[in-house]
């Protein structure tokens, strides 16, 4: 179960354009697949991750339902929603993330980058 610390890892940011169930979707993706929510780990309730964070239930409910439809996670009926283990998602991550690339690529090519220009932005976003 997330320790109080590491519910603290969850923050809302209001000026976030993205919607609030979005940002708590994408950092709880982050915790699971960086493994400080581990494989089969119980999720908080609902409940307590909405009063934790002061929002709406149903704000939870749907970014655990985005979770569940990216795989990240997995109900079980009575008992709540557990952390699929990374190396059942990690594979079909990959795909998704390739098929995008390639999108980007097209886009990036028919705006005239060069592979110069695109090396050297992938060598300054890697000494970030």
């Amino acid at each position: 179960m997330l320790e109080q610390e590491e519910m603290m890892l969850i923050e809302i940011d209001f000026r976030d354009k993205r919607p609030i169930y979005e940002q708590i979707s994408d950092k709880m993706s982050e915790l699971i697949l960086r493994g400080i929510i581990e494989a089969n780990e119980a999720l908080p309730s609902v409940r307590s991750l909405a009063m934790d964070l002061s929002i709406n239930p149903n704000t939870i409910q749907k970014a655990y339902d985005n979770l569940e439809q990216r795989g990240l996670c997995y109900s079980v009926a009575g008992r709540g929603r557990f952390a699929s283990g990374i190396s059942e998602v990690i594979p079909e991550m990959k795909c998704e993330f390739w098929k995008e690339f390639d999108e980007l690529l097209q886009k990036a090519l028919q705006l005239g980058i060069t592979e110069k220009e695109l090396m050297e932005h992938l060598k300054k976003e890697e000494e970030k």
